[in-house]
């Protein structure tokens, strides 16, 4: 079996930075894709960053600037360092990962969820 253990989040202050971490474990043969999404209640699920694994990474435009993701693919690991926070990044955070398993074809994997609340 597959699973994505997420870590990192918390209270913090406008201005103030936090680092997520998702890490990826089980029976994995390859990653491909890693990315992070963000939800807050009664708006849809929205991509915030993502990394492939050659490197190339894409970001939300408010997150341009002040979130950088990263990934560690010798222990199937991404990050996201978040700087310059604003409440408006108040929200549920979750990693997707592109997995192929010994047990399955690729398929998309999330991790539980990690809260991060930004106060004023």
């Amino acid at each position: 079996q597959v699973q994505l253990v997420e870590s990192g989040g918390g209270l913090v202050q406008t201005g103030g930075s936090l680092k997520l971490s998702c890490a990826a474990s089980g029976s994995i043969r390859a990653v491909s894709a890693m990315e992070w999404y963000r939800q807050t209640p009664g708006l849809p699920r929205e991509l915030v960053a993502g990394i492939t694994n050659g490197g190339s990474t894409n970001y939300l435009d408010s997150a341009k600037g002040r979130f950088s993701i990263s990934r560690d693919n010798a222990k199937n690991t991404v990050y996201l360092q978040m700087n310059s926070l604003k409440p408006a990044d108040t929200a549920v955070y979750y990693c997707k990962a592109e997995i192929l398993s010994d047990h399955a074809d690729w398929a998309d994997y999330w991790g539980q969820g990690t809260q991060v609340t930004v106060s004023p």
